[in-house]
């Protein structure tokens, strides 16, 4: 037995010493890395061309920490605020943008125009280049056009026309399985759930879309003529003879040159000068958004669906969209920083849970008591609970092409119990007490269910308009004229008072800092939420090595490939029907103009 015990503790000890000397390794690692830092700067050289590429979809801002297994995507965020670091530095003389996917939505695309624009303020270039324009879309052209010059292959086509879409509609193929759907909504434009209840378009709903993508349209052609420096008639002739070859695109003069990838880089090579290198923009901006001095200002970024809890705990948590608890604690963060002096909070999201994001809005309304302003910037999409988190916002700041409102409210389910008859099933349910199953997919609401249901929509309508009202300072029968579930574009947005401002996250960062009375040339910035897990625990440690170590930049880019991303079913836009958990704040999968 002594023999066993000493046998076991020296296999204890082994491990022990083992993990020590993992340890100790580490450290020493990491000290190695830290002198190589100190002597060899960030590694970048002296003169270089970066290279950014805008063919896949990308993320607006990191919604949730990423983990070592779940690294956070690149964002238009981390592309706004890397062209801004690059602008101050001299060593970089310009940048190669690739596009032409159609991944690029138009707010995207107004975005990053806007950053285009202030990196060229700074005597720096852009030559966009593009294999081809596909997609009628026209959110990458509106990038594009912001470049000094856009170059396309030859015979390529050019693709750019409008904006449109559809929806897609089952109320019939439930009928034929005897399903049965019942959905509250409030009010006529809250189109979410039409695809269940509705055998085509109501026209409440084509009314709304008409009319957005008409002032998005606007607002792109608009930017786009002021870009390319034409008429906006011209750019409207140019873009309804779509689809075309890039020659065609060239007498119009959308474009400048006809060339392949390899022939603008090494024409941006040449415009930099002798010895100039290209350099990946990711490499180089992987910590653009350090701030040069002591953070004043807060970024905080909130991307995705609203729910409910935390992302902390799963592994898999970077995907998860706006945990509540997450982004609350964010806020808080910021709030009793002394240091900072405003928040920004970056916004983009169609919505979701109603108490997810009443749990936000809460923490908004708590960091302006302790006296500290909030701007929102808005991405993409800020509609329905995306608007719910910002509408007590000392200012609202969105793109022209930015789409927002959807002031109002969804709850019900689909029972499928007849369905399971018509394969030869059948189902049965035993429960205490009268509303236990009413959130069953099994069984239909009966009469006394559906007025709990209606109430529940009415009282979360009233306090989503109530709220509106308060926080926007508006009279409440000019919030209801303009809720009722409807989406509306940055541009009427502002028309209707839902939005103080036009423009990018600049423009919210200036509203900011005057609130803040920072001066616009002090501003620095700090990001919430921070990154947790292993590797956010590297990254703090190592702080700013891995711009200049390129084999932890390479390990970072390996993590970090594009995670496939389902397209959220139809099903996944219906609330769970539940009493008192069956309420979302949700717009509709729209169009993507």
């Amino acid at each position: 037995m002594i023999r066993f015990l000493g046998w076991g503790r020296s296999i204890v000890m082994s491990v022990v010493n083992g993990i020590a000397r993992a340890v100790l390794v580490l450290i020493l690692l990491l000290v190695a890395l830290l002198i190589f830092s100190l002597a060899w700067g960030d590694g970048q050289p002296k003169n270089m061309v970066l290279a950014l590429d805008l063919r896949e979809p990308i993320a607006d801002s990191a919604a949730s920490p990423g983990t070592v297994f779940t690294p956070r995507r690149v964002t238009v965020m981390e592309i706004v605020l890397g062209m801004e670091t690059a602008g101050r530095d001299k060593r970089v003389k310009g940048m190669v943008m690739r596009l032409g996917n159609g991944a690029l939505s138009i707010a995207e695309g107004q975005e990053i125009a806007g950053a285009i624009q202030r990196f060229k303020a700074k005597d720096k270039f852009v030559i966009a280049q593009t294999t081809a324009f596909f997609g009628a879309g026209l959110g990458d052209y509106v990038a594009a056009s912001a470049a000094n010059e856009i170059w396309m292959q030859p015979k390529s086509p050019f693709t750019p026309s409008g904006t449109g879409g559809g929806g897609l509609y089952l109320r019939g193929v439930f009928d034929k399985i005897e399903a049965e759907p019942q959905i509250v909504k409030r009010a006529e434009y809250k189109s979410a759930a039409d695809m269940f209840m509705e055998k085509q378009m109501s026209a409440a709903d084509r009314e709304q879309l008409t009319r957005l993508m008409q002032s998005v349209y606007d607002s792109a052609v608009t930017q786009m003529a002021a870009a390319r420096k034409l008429a906006k008639p011209q750019i409207v002739a140019a873009l309804e003879a779509s689809p075309q070859f890039s020659e065609d695109a060239l007498k119009a003069r959308l474009i400048d040159r006809i060339g392949y990838d390899d022939e603008a880089a090494a024409a941006a090579n040449a415009r930099a000068g002798a010895g100039a290198k290209t350099v990946k923009f990711m490499s180089y901006a992987r910590d653009a958004a350090k701030p040069l001095g002591d953070a004043n200002i807060a970024i905080v970024e909130a991307a995705g669906e609203i729910r409910d809890g935390t992302a902390k705990d799963s592994l898999l948590g970077a995907n998860a969209g706006i945990a509540s608890d997450d982004l609350s604690q964010a806020i808080r963060q910021a709030a009793r920083d002394k240091a900072i002096k405003a928040i920004v909070l970056r916004v983009d999201s169609p919505g979701g849970s109603v108490t997810a994001s009443d749990q936000i809005l809460h923490e908004v309304k708590a960091a302006q008591k302790a006296g500290k302003p909030v701007v929102v910037s808005m991405g993409g999409v800020v509609a329905s609970g995306g608007y719910f988190i910002s509408v007590t916002a000392n200012r609202i700041v969105a793109q022209p092409g930015t789409i927002t409102g959807s002031i109002g409210v969804l709850t019900g389910k689909i029972s499928f119990n007849k369905t399971l008859g018509l394969i030869g099933a059948n189902s049965e349910q035993v429960s205490v007490g009268s509303n236990t199953l009413m959130g069953s997919p099994l069984s239909p609401y009966t009469p006394e269910q559906l007025v709990i249901l209606n109430r529940h929509a009415d009282v979360i309508y009233d306090d989503f308009t109530a709220k509106v009202a308060a926080g926007r300072k508006l009279p409440l029968d000019k919030v209801r004229a303009v809720a009722r579930g409807r989406v509306w574009s940055g541009t009427d947005a502002q028309t209707h008072g839902l939005v103080d401002r036009l423009g990018g996250f600049w423009t919210a960062a200036g509203e900011a800092a005057a609130l803040a009375k920072v001066p616009v040339g002090e501003m620095a910035f700090k990001i919430y939420p921070r990154r947790t897990g292993l590797w956010g625990s590297l990254s703090r440690l190592m702080g700013g090595m891995d711009a200049s170590f390129g084999l932890l930049g390479r390990i970072e880019s390996l993590l970090n490939l594009p995670a496939l991303q389902a397209l959220l079913g139809g099903i996944s836009e219906l609330p769970a029907g539940g009493p008192g958990g069956g309420v979302i704040l949700k717009a509709a999968q729209l169009p993507e103009p």
